[in-house]
């Protein structure tokens, strides 16, 4: 619109967006060449009992506008991996939506809850897409930075910043970027923490699968006092290697899903009905495929950082999720920006740099995230080019 006579008149909703940093490095990678361990997607197969579930659904004619809340099939699918996972079985009708990804999830959970002049506490780092859904609601982020060497939550200064303002909080566990995850102590602390306020909880899980050396995923589904102010989000994307299918779901009390649904039918109002029917089939008929996902990962996890360690770069603990972060201070004291863009331009690894997760970072940090969901032969390739550094 810059040309436009009516230029001068457009005021940004967004004033403090440009494009996303997963975008520019991935453009930055396909322009040299670079092996692109930034943005967050797997580049092996789905599995092939999806593609043909998959074939099969859009053979059958299930191609038009599914259901807004989702096929029956896969709402009864969820609730049953629900309570088989989590030990508590949501009501599928009242419970349970179907989403286009977890990022329509989340900005469906702000907008159904908060209000113009609303706070809403989110920990950093923190995933790009939280600040904005907020700030379209006409709230304000509140930020709370996490333990900047372990990436654990210090409820004490989270106590601090609710306010009479506060209307929500957001965790995330597995954290991206750290792979950080909540102890079954952390939740005990955020129940007495929200206990008889009135704040919502949105919790962002969709990393659930991606546990390491026998941890539990502490869902928020696990905790009656907790789920019951909760919208609790999943990806479908995540946990079967199909990011670019965007399928998603929200786990939430009726009062909530109620609300929740009533942006979600405006939003998109209903999700690709093609791939609903695929992912309840393999729900039912592969249950093994995410009770296995994480020692899938995991063996990928550890080839990687003893790889990592035949480099400068130093891996930091991995508790869940596919993401490594690597310390390059012994590289270079370029800032994370300047310096995921030397190495994508200079050495053809694409990683990203830790500051668009945060409001504030810390000063002097030298952290860049790395994602190891990705082939052998990939990961080999940017080893062999980071050995170099």
């Amino acid at each position: 619109m810059s040309g436009s006579p009516l230029a001068p008149l457009l005021q940004t909703k967004l004033p403090k967006v440009g494009t996303t940093i997963f975008t520019v490095m991935s453009q930055l990678a396909a322009e040299h060449g670079a092996v692109n361990l930034g943005q967050g997607f797997p580049d092996f197969p789905v599995p092939e009992r999806l593609v043909q579930e998959l074939e099969r659904a859009m053979r059958a004619g299930h191609n038009q506008y599914a259901p807004m809340t989702g096929i029956p099939a896969l709402r009864e699918a969820i609730a049953d991996k629900t309570a088989r996972c989590c030990g508590w079985r949501p009501d599928p009708d009242r419970e349970v939506t179907v989403t286009s990804g977890a990022t329509e999830a989340i900005f469906d959970a702000i907008h159904a809850v908060v209000r113009p002049g609303d706070e809403v506490v989110v920990l950093d780092p923190c995933y790009d897409c939280y600040e904005p859904a907020i700030e379209l609601a006409g709230a304000r982020a509140v930020h709370v930075p996490l333990d900047p060497a372990g990436f654990a939550p210090d409820w004490a200064r989270v106590r601090a910043a609710i306010g009479p303002r506060t209307r929500m909080l957001m965790i995330n566990s597995p954290h991206n970027p750290s792979g950080a995850m909540l102890t079954a102590q952390d939740m005990a602390t955020l129940q007495d923490l929200l206990a008889g306020t009135g704040i919502w909880l949105l919790s962002d899980e969709v990393y659930e699968h991606i546990v390491f050396d026998g941890r539990r995923h502490e869902s928020v589904l696990r905790h009656p006092a907790l789920r019951e102010r909760a919208f609790v989000v999943s990806s479908f994307g995540k946990t079967y290697h199909c990011t670019g299918w965007k399928v998603g779901y929200c786990i939430a009390p009726p009062a909530l899903s109620a609300e929740f649904r009533k942006v979600h039918q405006y939003n998109v109002f209903c999700t690709f009905a093609p791939a609903q029917h695929a992912f309840a089939a393999m729900i039912r008929a592969e249950p093994e495929h995410y009770d296995t996902l994480g020692a899938f990962y995991q063996r990928k996890r550890d080839r990687f950082r003893e790889q990592l360690r035949t480099t400068k770069l130093v891996p930091l603990p991995v508790p869940g999720g596919y993401f490594q972060l690597v310390d390059y201070s012994a590289v270079s004291d370029l800032d994370d920006l300047a310096f995921c863009r030397w190495l994508t331009v200079e050495h053809g690894v694409t990683a990203i740099p830790l500051s668009p997760f945060y409001e504030a970072p810390p000063a002097g940090q030298r952290l860049a995230r790395l994602c190891f969901a990705k082939n052998e032969a990939t990961l080999d390739a940017a080893i062999e080019r980071l050995r170099r550094l």
